[in-house]
């Protein structure tokens, strides 16, 4: 293998670590973790949601995650075209997020694909550009019975996932 070929994968590696510690910040409402995929002055145009400075996405972000309620983000897909300090990577997100509106409690499931241009500053690759690009939604209402009781009989003898700082990955970090 090639000094080129070995580069290239740790360049990949450095990319696909930036993608999936924003989504960690995002199920966990870790705005530092979102903000640190960002150079500061990188544009995020999340599809007719928002478009503009990422760093005011982030500050948006900061806000509203902490009040909204599970989301499970999952990185699927994932192509990188490496071109020296540029990279265009594409993904698809599949977001679980449980939400309430009007009283009423229900699940939705979103697909969506993010269109990314990396940069590497200071030899540190973070997103320049993004444009996420929607494809479909599906909502179901809640129904959390764990396998109709077959997996687990009530779910609340499990260890739940939660926002920072009370998810475990910040805990288990913290205790050492």
């Amino acid at each position: 293998m090639t000094e080129a070929a070995i580069q290239a994968l740790i360049d990949k590696q450095a990319i696909t670590d930036v993608i999936n510690l924003y989504l960690r910040g995002a199920d966990r409402a870790d705005a530092d973790l979102i903000a640190a995929a960002y150079h500061p002055d990188a544009i995020e145009d999340h599809g007719g949601v928002y478009n503009g400075p990422a760093s005011d996405y982030v500050a948006l972000m900061a806000k509203m995650l902490p009040k909204a309620g599970i989301m499970n983000h999952l990185a699927t897909n994932l192509v990188i075209e490496l071109d020296g300090d540029v990279a265009h990577a594409e993904h698809y997100i599949l977001a679980f997020a449980r939400m309430k509106k009007d009283g009423e409690k229900f699940d939705t499931l979103t697909l969506a694909r993010a269109i990314d241009r990396f940069e590497r500053r200071d030899g540190a690759w973070k997103i320049a550009h993004r444009q996420l690009v929607w494809e479909w939604n599906h909502e179901m209402p809640l129904a959390e019975t764990w396998g109709r009781g077959t997996m687990f009989p009530a779910g609340t003898e499990l260890v739940m996932g939660a926002k920072k700082p009370d998810d475990l990955v910040y805990a288990a970090r913290a205790a050492g």
